[in-house]
């Protein structure tokens, strides 16, 4: 499935998405189940579009001859971490340093 697709599908599945979620008067259990299946879905939500342009942005450094080059040091990366994450957009040091 692509990932323009699982969006669409879990902004279906969101139970904030049904109309009727304002107006009814479910016991206090089931809005708390629905507000954690809301936030679990709006983070599944922001993965994947964060993903989706990563993603984007790879395609765009292949038009410009710039795939696989570090955004941070312009060094390589290493093949091994391009078949795993294709999009990435650091060498493993670079990620490493901006998670800290």
């Amino acid at each position: 499935m692509n990932l323009k697709k699982q969006i669409e599908e879990l902004k279906k599945s969101d139970p904030f998405a049904d109309p009727d979620h304002a107006t009814d008067n479910a016991a206090v259990d089931t809005d708390v189940r629905e507000q954690v299946g809301h936030d679990t879905i709006e983070a599944e939500i922001k993965d994947l579009q964060r993903r989706l342009q990563d993603i984007e942005i790879a395609v765009q450094k292949i038009r410009k001859g710039k795939y696989g080059m570090c955004e941070r040091c312009g060094k390589e990366i290493p093949l091994p971490r391009l078949k795993i994450l294709p999009e990435a957009r650091y060498c493993v040091d670079c990620e490493q340093k901006l998670r800290r």
